[in-house]
């Protein structure tokens, strides 16, 4: 059977028969160890639940065996259109052919040099094709590491060796990693952090310029927004962390965990002003909205906004574990040799994989297929939003290209809103970026509770992977970028079957 799991919570429903299947493995407690033979798939299943650390969170309790495209398989024998991508990892889909046999190739010619020992063709290669696609010219020095917390890691470790200063300035509701460092900087939720304080020191935080927590209407102008947060950063220059001790501030341009809201351009220039103003760095993560996956080869390049440090990872290797560091070689020129570094960092296999992913992206223009799925998905949201039935429970639906979140208004677990509910206004025009809200009228009836987890529930069982995000009830949406049309609507038809469910049974 396929179990459901959303945080403690598994779901069960009928099994469907497994068929022969053979994994191949069984556990001997003897030996203690995976011996070949052939015995059912549940035995497997018991072992995982036996070795693996509860220390992972699954949303699914079934065994992965395959993944093609856009959908992926269990040991069940079902079949799930995932509209997860491996938390906005497979932007290729999974298995894609090319990507697949880069990879492939590059194994029976060089798996592993270590980059303090000497560098290899595919990583020199890899720069060469991100250099053209970089949000800003002056980004012209490249490390590459494992993943999006190493190179939070790194960017910290620059930040603070390049500037002599100690502190960071991170936002609220911010997903930064799980690592020491990435963690004390990530602000989304304190299950990454608990039991592990202290964590870093010299780590402050401002709002991001999203509604909901300032406990603002969704029809909040993104200028009081982005003011009120900007003037909230000024407080905390003058009160808390002093220009001469900050040494960077670290931004998602799309927020990720904390809720799919982009930031408004004005916000990010005006961190820019700032960052300027005081020779402060600026660190921006695309580690998940990077790579086109908001409808840019980077976000942050729709503000005009120049990084000190860009970092990314996620789509850079479409599964193959690799991450980036960008900065330009004036800075980094100042770095000392051997400072920076690790054994697996820029892994041949990695970068040749990752070269390729590049290359299917430019042959197949494959920010037009963005752009165009992107508009039936905020079409068929907001579709949602604005029909009368269904219109009271859902606050908001936001986000840029295939990265969006729809929220609900029903109160979480612990409480976290709902002094505002959703506005009764006419349905807009289908936009692939935020849709657009009234000041005026709001209800405020009751909401069923903890909607994002209960819907995100029923599309599994319905047979569509889809996750939440973190204290707000918000579902977010993050398909391959090159999904079908048909897999599109879809996704979308199964969502709104689901949505309506839920909400008949309040």
């Amino acid at each position: 059977m396929l179990r459901v799991r959303q945080g403690a919570c598994l779901l069960r429903k009928a099994r469907t028969p497994r068929g022969s299947l053979n994994t191949g493995f069984h556990t001997s407690r003897a030996v203690g160890a995976l011996t070949t033979n052939s015995t059912p798939p549940e035995d497997l299943h018991d072992f995982g639940v036996r070795h693996v650390t509860k220390g992972l969170g699954r949303i699914t309790d079934g065994i992965m065996v395959k993944g093609e495209g856009s959908y992926v398989e269990y040991d069940d024998g079902r079949r799930m259109l995932d509209f997860t991508c491996g938390i906005g990892v497979t932007n290729l889909g999974h298995a894609h052919p090319k990507v697949s046999k880069a990879a492939a190739d590059q194994c029976m010619q060089l798996v592993h040099s270590q980059c303090s020992i000497a560098l290899h063709e595919p990583y020199l290669r890899l720069i060469e094709r991100l250099i053209p696609v970089m949000p800003d010219p002056s980004l012209d020095s490249f490390f590459f590491w494992n993943s999006g917390s190493e190179a939070v890691e790194a960017a910290i470790k620059m930040a603070r060796q390049l500037t002599k200063r100690q502190n960071i300035i991170c936002m609220q509701g911010a997903y930064h990693g799980r690592t020491f460092g990435a963690m004390a900087v990530t602000k989304s939720k304190t299950i990454y952090s608990a039991g592990s304080h202290p964590l870093m020191p010299g780590v402050f935080s401002i709002p991001y310029p999203y509604w909901h927590q300032s406990n603002l209407p969704p029809s909040t102008p993104a200028s009081l927004l982005s003011s009120n947060a900007l003037y909230q950063l000024e407080l905390l220059l003058a009160q808390q962390s002093s220009p001469a001790d900050t040494a960077a501030i670290i931004i998602e341009p799309v927020l990720g965990e904390g809720g799919y809201v982009p930031a408004p351009a004005e916000f990010l220039q005006g961190l820019r002003e700032v960052c300027d103003r005081h020779h402060i760095l600026l660190i921006i993560d695309e580690v998940q909205s990077g790579f086109g996956r908001a409808g840019s080869w980077f976000s942050i390049s729709e503000s005009g906004v120049r990084p000190d440090i860009l970092l990314m990872a996620k789509g850079l290797g479409n599964g193959f574990p690799i991450s980036g560091v960008v900065s330009r070689r004036e800075l980094t020129d100042k770095l000392k040799p051997g400072s920076m570094g690790g054994t697996y960092a820029g892994n041949a296999v990695s970068c040749a994989a990752a070269v390729a992913v590049n290359e299917v992206m430019v042959e197949t223009n494959i920010l037009d297929n963005v752009q165009a799925r992107s508009i039936e998905l905020f079409s068929a949201l907001n579709a949602l939003k604005y029909d009368p039935s269904l219109n009271p429970h859902i606050l908001d639906v936001r986000g840029r290209g295939l990265m969006v979140g729809l929220e609900f208004a029903s109160p979480t677990a612990s409480e976290h809103s709902s002094t505002h509910s959703a506005a009764t206004l006419p349905p807009p025009s289908a936009t692939p970026h935020h849709s657009p809200h009234s000041a005026n009228k709001y209800h405020h009836g009751k909401h069923p509770k903890n909607m994002a987890a209960r819907v995100a529930r029923r599309c599994i069982e319905k047979g569509m992977l889809i996750l939440t995000t973190s204290v707000y009830e918000v579902v977010r949406f993050i398909p391959p970028l090159n999904v079908s049309k048909e897999d599109m609507k879809k996704g979308c038809g199964i969502f709104a079957e689901s949505v309506r469910e839920v909400v008949k049974e309040g």
